[in-house]
């Protein structure tokens, strides 16, 4: 499994012959990313964020974008194949699981920011088991994951670095992938991240933009 990073919690995934892309968003979007990500076999959004969705790019795809209903509702100029939590989808025989997230809150959410339908995803490849939980709080699971790419910026929006090191432990995790670290209106404390993944034993590498792991 071949994982190459784009910005934000943009993630193109490689896999058993096919390409899927996750929360191709607007946040630090460059034009040429387009070669690739026209290349996927498939799309996955976990919410309506426009870090986390490019509508006046995805718009024009002709690949199976799926996502919420509540994304559906603020971007009616995609056609998206709705999920929700706890369906599965195939591709081929990669199988995704859609599971549960649930978005933070601050203030600045207010006046139709708030996210009330968030999902992440589990994509299973029948060897390596890549759990994407995009902007997500801490909650209690019992999923499993080879790999975890998960948000350390905390800000009441998602995990801070220290429920991030301790999600990944519950999920029995080889390696963390952080992401949603590139707005520069919420950054990350790096070194408050490093302490905490030190603490916890925690295995990690924070890709820059268009880096390729493979896994």
């Amino acid at each position: 499994m071949k994982i190459t990073k784009y910005p934000q919690s943009c993630l193109l995934v490689e896999t058993r012959g096919k390409k899927i892309l996750v929360d191709a968003g607007s946040l630090k979007y460059q034009s040429h990313f387009l070669e690739k990500w026209k290349t996927a076999d498939m799309i996955l959004i976990t919410h309506k964020h426009s870090d986390h969705i490019k509508s006046e790019v995805l718009k024009d795809f002709n690949i199976p974008i799926y996502s919420t209903q509540e994304v559906q509702n603020a971007y009616p100029e995609i056609k998206f194949t709705i999920i929700k939590e706890k369906d599965v989808i195939f591709l081929e025989e990669i199988k995704i699981e859609v599971v549960k997230a649930i978005h933070g809150y601050n203030p600045n959410l207010k006046n139709g920011g708030e996210v009330l339908e968030n999902v992440d995803y589990i994509i299973d490849d029948g060897e390596q088991r890549l759990y994407i939980t995009s902007d997500t709080i801490c909650f209690p699971n019992d999923y499993q994951a080879d790999v975890v790419a998960l948000p350390v910026t905390a800000y009441g929006l998602t995990m801070s670095s220290y429920e991030a090191a301790l999600f990944a432990k519950e999920l029995d995790a080889k390696l963390v992938l952080p992401i949603h670290m590139d707005n520069e209106k919420y950054p990350t404390n790096v070194e408050y991240m490093k302490e905490n993944f030190a603490q916890f034993e925690i295995n990690y590498k924070v890709l820059e933009i268009e880096e390729t792991i493979e896994v």
